[in-house]
Protein backbone atom coordinates (compact mmCIF):
# COMPACT_ATOMS: atom_id res chain seq x y z
CA UNK A 1 0.00 0.00 0.00
CA UNK A 2 1.27 3.77 -0.89
CA UNK A 3 1.70 5.91 2.48
CA UNK A 4 -1.53 7.81 2.14
CA UNK A 5 0.73 10.45 3.98
CA UNK A 6 2.46 11.24 0.57
CA UNK A 7 1.45 14.37 -0.68
CA UNK A 8 0.40 14.27 -4.38
CA UNK A 9 -0.45 17.26 -6.44
CA UNK A 10 -1.42 20.25 -4.77
CA UNK A 11 -4.62 20.67 -7.28
CA UNK A 12 -6.89 18.59 -8.99
CA UNK A 13 -6.53 17.58 -12.88
CA UNK A 14 -10.16 16.13 -12.72
CA UNK A 15 -13.57 17.45 -11.11
CA UNK A 16 -16.90 15.66 -11.21
CA UNK A 17 -19.68 17.41 -10.00
CA UNK A 18 -23.45 15.78 -9.70
CA UNK A 19 -22.45 13.31 -12.65
CA UNK A 20 -25.24 10.85 -13.92
CA UNK A 21 -26.06 8.56 -16.14
CA UNK A 22 -29.31 6.72 -17.28
CA UNK A 23 -30.20 4.71 -19.59
CA UNK A 24 -33.69 4.18 -21.21
CA UNK A 25 -35.20 0.74 -22.71
CA UNK A 26 -35.38 0.37 -26.64
CA UNK A 27 -36.36 -1.42 -29.55
CA UNK A 28 -38.05 -4.64 -28.69
CA UNK A 29 -37.25 -4.04 -25.40
CA UNK A 30 -39.44 -1.31 -24.99
CA UNK A 31 -42.50 -3.22 -26.68
CA UNK A 32 -41.83 -6.00 -24.06
CA UNK A 33 -42.47 -3.80 -20.93
CA UNK A 34 -44.85 -1.31 -22.53
CA UNK A 35 -45.68 1.26 -19.86
CA UNK A 36 -42.61 0.18 -17.70
CA UNK A 37 -40.33 0.76 -20.55
CA UNK A 38 -40.48 4.79 -19.34
CA UNK A 39 -38.51 4.02 -16.32
CA UNK A 40 -35.09 4.84 -16.48
CA UNK A 41 -32.04 2.47 -15.59
CA UNK A 42 -29.18 5.15 -13.52
CA UNK A 43 -26.02 3.45 -13.98
CA UNK A 44 -24.62 6.69 -12.80
CA UNK A 45 -26.28 8.83 -9.75
CA UNK A 46 -25.10 11.98 -9.19
CA UNK A 47 -21.61 11.47 -8.58
CA UNK A 48 -19.11 14.26 -7.48
CA UNK A 49 -15.47 13.63 -6.42
CA UNK A 50 -11.85 15.48 -7.73
CA UNK A 51 -8.40 13.42 -8.59
CA UNK A 52 -5.63 15.78 -8.24
CA UNK A 53 -2.81 15.89 -10.65
CA UNK A 54 -0.22 12.67 -10.29
CA UNK A 55 -2.61 10.87 -8.01
CA UNK A 56 -3.92 7.06 -8.31
CA UNK A 57 -7.86 7.11 -7.55
CA UNK A 58 -9.13 3.29 -6.93
CA UNK A 59 -12.61 2.87 -7.85
CA UNK A 60 -13.65 -0.10 -6.16
CA UNK A 61 -17.81 -2.09 -5.87
CA UNK A 62 -20.00 -5.04 -6.99
CA UNK A 63 -20.21 -5.68 -10.71
CA UNK A 64 -23.12 -3.43 -11.59
CA UNK A 65 -22.25 -0.59 -9.58
CA UNK A 66 -21.21 1.65 -12.61
CA UNK A 67 -17.37 1.72 -12.38
CA UNK A 68 -16.78 1.27 -15.78
CA UNK A 69 -19.60 3.95 -17.20
CA UNK A 70 -18.43 6.24 -15.10
CA UNK A 71 -15.63 6.02 -15.88
CA UNK A 72 -16.57 6.18 -19.84
CA UNK A 73 -18.36 9.16 -19.09
CA UNK A 74 -15.18 10.72 -17.85
CA UNK A 75 -13.82 10.94 -21.29
CA UNK A 76 -17.32 11.30 -23.04
CA UNK A 77 -17.01 7.50 -24.38
CA UNK A 78 -20.32 7.97 -22.90
CA UNK A 79 -22.23 10.90 -22.75
CA UNK A 80 -23.57 12.02 -19.30
CA UNK A 81 -27.01 12.85 -18.86
CA UNK A 82 -25.90 15.49 -16.82
CA UNK A 83 -23.72 17.16 -14.28
CA UNK A 84 -19.77 18.38 -15.02
CA UNK A 85 -16.85 16.59 -16.21
CA UNK A 86 -13.84 19.59 -15.55
CA UNK A 87 -10.23 18.35 -17.08
CA UNK A 88 -7.41 21.37 -15.91
CA UNK A 89 -10.27 23.41 -15.50
CA UNK A 90 -12.07 22.73 -18.75
CA UNK A 91 -15.94 21.60 -19.12
CA UNK A 92 -15.37 18.49 -21.15
CA UNK A 93 -19.09 18.03 -21.41
CA UNK A 94 -19.68 21.00 -23.40
CA UNK A 95 -16.77 20.42 -25.87
CA UNK A 96 -17.51 20.21 -29.65
CA UNK A 97 -16.44 17.09 -31.35
CA UNK A 98 -13.11 18.94 -32.97
CA UNK A 99 -12.19 20.04 -29.40
CA UNK A 100 -12.86 17.11 -27.68
CA UNK A 101 -10.68 14.98 -30.22
CA UNK A 102 -8.06 17.52 -29.04
CA UNK A 103 -8.65 17.09 -25.75
CA UNK A 104 -8.74 13.58 -25.80
CA UNK A 105 -4.73 13.42 -26.14
CA UNK A 106 -4.56 14.24 -22.98
CA UNK A 107 -6.96 11.69 -21.75
CA UNK A 108 -7.14 8.06 -22.70
CA UNK A 109 -8.10 4.56 -21.34
CA UNK A 110 -6.52 1.06 -20.56
CA UNK A 111 -9.21 -1.29 -21.45
CA UNK A 112 -9.73 -4.75 -19.55
CA UNK A 113 -9.33 -7.24 -22.13
CA UNK A 114 -6.17 -6.32 -23.75
CA UNK A 115 -6.62 -8.62 -26.91
CA UNK A 116 -10.20 -7.31 -27.68
CA UNK A 117 -8.71 -3.86 -27.79
CA UNK A 118 -6.03 -4.76 -29.98
CA UNK A 119 -6.11 -5.03 -34.03
CA UNK A 120 -5.68 -8.88 -34.20
CA UNK A 121 -4.63 -7.89 -38.04
CA UNK A 122 -2.33 -5.28 -37.38
CA UNK A 123 1.37 -5.96 -35.85
CA UNK A 124 2.27 -3.77 -32.98
CA UNK A 125 4.55 -1.21 -35.33
CA UNK A 126 1.30 -0.57 -37.29
CA UNK A 127 -1.31 0.23 -35.00
CA UNK A 128 1.35 2.29 -32.78
CA UNK A 129 2.43 4.31 -36.15
CA UNK A 130 -1.43 4.84 -37.03
CA UNK A 131 -1.80 6.26 -33.32
CA UNK A 132 0.69 8.24 -33.84
CA UNK A 133 0.06 9.76 -37.22
CA UNK A 134 -3.40 10.24 -36.23
CA UNK A 135 -2.51 12.51 -33.74
CA UNK A 136 0.42 14.05 -35.03
CA UNK A 137 2.82 13.41 -32.57
CA UNK A 138 5.73 13.24 -34.45
CA UNK A 139 7.06 13.30 -37.83
CA UNK A 140 7.27 9.86 -39.87
CA UNK A 141 10.94 10.11 -39.84
CA UNK A 142 10.80 10.33 -35.73
CA UNK A 143 7.97 6.96 -35.48
CA UNK A 144 10.53 4.10 -35.23
CA UNK A 145 12.40 5.94 -32.25
CA UNK A 146 9.07 6.59 -30.48
CA UNK A 147 7.99 3.03 -31.11
CA UNK A 148 10.96 1.94 -29.74
CA UNK A 149 10.85 4.55 -26.67
CA UNK A 150 6.99 3.21 -25.84
CA UNK A 151 8.32 -0.37 -26.10
CA UNK A 152 11.09 0.27 -23.77
CA UNK A 153 8.66 2.04 -21.41
CA UNK A 154 6.48 -0.93 -21.19
CA UNK A 155 9.09 -3.58 -20.47
CA UNK A 156 9.41 -4.63 -24.06
CA UNK A 157 11.69 -5.55 -26.35
CA UNK A 158 12.10 -3.63 -29.48
CA UNK A 159 11.55 -6.73 -31.46
CA UNK A 160 8.16 -7.58 -30.66
CA UNK A 161 7.04 -3.98 -32.61
CA UNK A 162 7.10 -6.53 -35.53
CA UNK A 163 4.66 -9.05 -34.01
CA UNK A 164 0.72 -9.69 -34.09
CA UNK A 165 -1.20 -9.42 -30.96
CA UNK A 166 -1.88 -13.50 -30.95
CA UNK A 167 1.93 -13.81 -30.65
CA UNK A 168 2.23 -12.38 -27.22
CA UNK A 169 0.81 -13.68 -23.29
CA UNK A 170 -1.88 -11.81 -21.84
CA UNK A 171 0.29 -9.91 -20.00
CA UNK A 172 2.68 -8.90 -22.58
CA UNK A 173 -0.84 -7.84 -24.50
CA UNK A 174 -1.58 -5.52 -21.60
CA UNK A 175 1.54 -3.63 -21.50
CA UNK A 176 0.98 -3.19 -25.50
CA UNK A 177 -2.56 -1.32 -24.44
CA UNK A 178 -0.63 0.97 -22.13
CA UNK A 179 2.15 1.57 -24.67
CA UNK A 180 -0.97 2.56 -27.24
CA UNK A 181 -2.31 4.79 -24.46
CA UNK A 182 0.86 6.29 -23.95
CA UNK A 183 1.65 6.97 -27.63
CA UNK A 184 -0.07 10.18 -27.30
CA UNK A 185 1.62 11.65 -24.11
CA UNK A 186 -1.55 11.83 -22.06
CA UNK A 187 -1.81 12.92 -18.44
CA UNK A 188 -5.02 11.29 -17.14
CA UNK A 189 -5.45 7.50 -17.59
CA UNK A 190 -8.81 5.93 -16.41
CA UNK A 191 -7.80 1.94 -15.97
CA UNK A 192 -10.72 -0.21 -16.31
CA UNK A 193 -9.34 -3.43 -14.24
CA UNK A 194 -6.67 -3.42 -16.00
CA UNK A 195 -5.21 -6.48 -14.64
CA UNK A 196 -8.80 -8.98 -14.46
CA UNK A 197 -7.28 -11.06 -17.32
CA UNK A 198 -3.76 -11.52 -16.40
CA UNK A 199 -2.36 -14.70 -14.31
CA UNK A 200 -2.17 -13.38 -10.87
CA UNK A 201 1.91 -13.95 -10.91
CA UNK A 202 1.42 -11.25 -13.98
CA UNK A 203 -0.71 -8.85 -11.46
CA UNK A 204 1.95 -7.27 -9.57
CA UNK A 205 3.98 -6.87 -12.56
CA UNK A 206 1.49 -4.38 -14.50
CA UNK A 207 0.66 -2.73 -10.89
CA UNK A 208 4.32 -1.84 -10.34
CA UNK A 209 4.92 -0.76 -14.45
CA UNK A 210 1.45 1.63 -13.72
CA UNK A 211 3.18 2.83 -10.82
CA UNK A 212 6.96 3.68 -12.38
CA UNK A 213 4.69 5.15 -15.36
CA UNK A 214 2.89 7.45 -12.99
CA UNK A 215 6.06 8.30 -11.25
CA UNK A 216 8.34 8.67 -14.57
CA UNK A 217 5.63 10.42 -16.55
CA UNK A 218 3.66 12.24 -14.20
CA UNK A 219 -0.06 10.22 -15.41
CA UNK A 220 -2.88 10.68 -13.21
CA UNK A 221 -4.75 7.28 -12.74
CA UNK A 222 -8.60 6.46 -12.14
CA UNK A 223 -7.96 2.75 -11.46
CA UNK A 224 -11.52 0.97 -11.61
CA UNK A 225 -11.50 -2.40 -9.92
CA UNK A 226 -12.90 -5.43 -7.97
CA UNK A 227 -9.70 -6.22 -6.08
CA UNK A 228 -9.23 -4.65 -3.18
CA UNK A 229 -5.42 -5.72 -2.94
CA UNK A 230 -4.92 -4.07 -6.16
CA UNK A 231 -6.35 -1.30 -5.06
CA UNK A 232 -4.98 -0.76 -1.83
CA UNK A 233 -1.55 -1.78 -3.50
CA UNK A 234 -1.27 0.86 -5.90
CA UNK A 235 -3.94 3.58 -4.94
CA UNK A 236 -3.54 7.04 -3.13
CA UNK A 237 -7.53 7.29 -1.96
CA UNK A 238 -10.25 5.01 -2.63
CA UNK A 239 -13.70 5.42 -3.88
CA UNK A 240 -16.44 2.99 -2.89
CA UNK A 241 -19.31 3.10 -5.62
CA UNK A 242 -22.94 1.06 -4.68
CA UNK A 243 -25.61 1.00 -7.35
CA UNK A 244 -24.11 4.35 -9.12
CA UNK A 245 -23.91 6.36 -5.51
CA UNK A 246 -20.22 7.09 -4.55
CA UNK A 247 -20.89 5.82 -0.52
CA UNK A 248 -17.85 6.73 0.73
CA UNK A 249 -14.04 8.21 -0.38
CA UNK A 250 -11.16 8.44 1.54
CA UNK A 251 -7.19 8.04 1.63
CA UNK A 252 -6.23 4.13 1.41
CA UNK A 253 -5.16 4.07 4.90
CA UNK A 254 -8.10 5.06 6.34
CA UNK A 255 -10.78 2.62 4.03
CA UNK A 256 -8.79 -0.13 4.42
CA UNK A 257 -7.89 0.59 8.22
CA UNK A 258 -11.33 2.88 9.41
CA UNK A 259 -14.06 2.17 6.74
CA UNK A 260 -17.05 4.46 7.87
CA UNK A 261 -20.03 2.83 5.63
CA UNK A 262 -21.73 -0.68 6.15
CA UNK A 263 -20.91 -1.48 2.56
CA UNK A 264 -17.54 -0.80 2.56
CA UNK A 265 -16.53 -3.29 5.43
CA UNK A 266 -18.95 -5.88 3.92
CA UNK A 267 -16.54 -5.61 0.39
CA UNK A 268 -13.54 -5.68 3.03
CA UNK A 269 -14.85 -8.96 5.19
CA UNK A 270 -15.60 -10.59 1.65
CA UNK A 271 -12.14 -10.07 0.35
CA UNK A 272 -9.72 -13.41 1.05
CA UNK A 273 -6.81 -13.58 3.06
CA UNK A 274 -3.61 -15.53 2.44
CA UNK A 275 -2.93 -15.19 6.25
CA UNK A 276 -3.54 -18.45 7.68
CA UNK A 277 -3.56 -16.68 11.09
CA UNK A 278 -6.38 -13.98 9.89
CA UNK A 279 -10.23 -14.96 10.12
CA UNK A 280 -10.87 -16.24 7.05
CA UNK A 281 -12.88 -14.46 4.23
CA UNK A 282 -16.37 -13.93 5.24
CA UNK A 283 -19.73 -14.87 3.21
CA UNK A 284 -20.57 -12.35 0.40
CA UNK A 285 -22.98 -9.32 1.35
CA UNK A 286 -26.09 -10.66 2.50
CA UNK A 287 -28.56 -10.82 -0.35
CA UNK A 288 -29.39 -9.48 -3.94
CA UNK A 289 -28.10 -6.21 -4.76
CA UNK A 290 -31.81 -4.26 -5.86
CA UNK A 291 -32.57 -3.58 -9.70
CA UNK A 292 -30.78 -0.46 -10.99
CA UNK A 293 -34.31 0.06 -12.97
CA UNK A 294 -36.28 0.14 -9.63
CA UNK A 295 -34.04 1.29 -7.06
CA UNK A 296 -35.16 0.93 -2.88
CA UNK A 297 -36.06 4.57 -1.66
CA UNK A 298 -34.34 6.10 1.09
CA UNK A 299 -30.67 5.00 1.30
CA UNK A 300 -30.57 2.13 -1.67
CA UNK A 301 -28.09 0.08 0.73
CA UNK A 302 -30.94 -0.38 3.61
CA UNK A 303 -32.26 -3.55 1.94
CA UNK A 304 -28.72 -5.44 2.75
CA UNK A 305 -27.68 -3.21 5.75
CA UNK A 306 -27.34 -4.32 9.03
CA UNK A 307 -27.41 -1.12 10.87
CA UNK A 308 -31.03 -0.13 8.56
CA UNK A 309 -33.51 1.70 10.58
CA UNK A 310 -36.62 3.63 9.36
CA UNK A 311 -34.41 6.48 8.87
CA UNK A 312 -32.39 4.90 6.14
CA UNK A 313 -35.52 3.31 4.06
CA UNK A 314 -37.04 7.01 3.36
CA UNK A 315 -34.23 9.38 3.63
CA UNK A 316 -31.09 9.24 0.83
CA UNK A 317 -27.77 10.30 3.64
CA UNK A 318 -25.85 13.03 2.20
CA UNK A 319 -22.08 12.63 1.25
CA UNK A 320 -20.53 14.13 5.01
CA UNK A 321 -16.87 14.62 5.92
CA UNK A 322 -16.66 12.76 9.05
CA UNK A 323 -12.37 13.31 9.29
CA UNK A 324 -10.08 14.94 7.35
CA UNK A 325 -10.21 13.81 3.81
CA UNK A 326 -13.18 11.64 4.52
CA UNK A 327 -16.25 11.18 3.45
CA UNK A 328 -19.02 8.56 3.73
CA UNK A 329 -22.98 8.21 2.47
CA UNK A 330 -24.59 6.70 5.57
CA UNK A 331 -26.99 7.89 8.95
CA UNK A 332 -25.38 5.92 11.05
CA UNK A 333 -21.56 6.15 9.78
CA UNK A 334 -20.54 6.39 13.78
CA UNK A 335 -22.55 2.99 14.69
CA UNK A 336 -20.27 1.62 12.12
CA UNK A 337 -16.86 2.84 13.15
CA UNK A 338 -17.34 0.52 16.41
CA UNK A 339 -17.38 -2.74 14.64
CA UNK A 340 -14.82 -2.51 11.75
CA UNK A 341 -14.13 -5.01 9.54
CA UNK A 342 -11.22 -7.67 9.89
CA UNK A 343 -8.36 -6.85 7.83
Amino acid sequence: MRDAGQPSALRPLVEVDDLTKRFGARGGLSQILGAASQRQLTAVDAVSFQINAGEILGLVGESGSGKTTLGRCLLRLVEPSSGQVRFDGKDLISLSKGDLRVARRQMQMIFQDPYSALNPRMTIRQMLSEVLRFHRICTDAAIPARIAELLALVGLDQSAADRLPRHFSGGQRQRIGIARALAVEPRFIVADEPVSAVDVSVQAQIMNLLLDLRDQLGLTILLIAHDLSVVRYVSDRVGVLYLGRLVEIAPTAQIFAAPRHPYTQALLRAAPRPDPDRHPAQPAIAGEPPSPLNPPPGCHFHTRCPLATARCKSEMPPLQTVSDGHQVRCHHHDLALLNPSPR
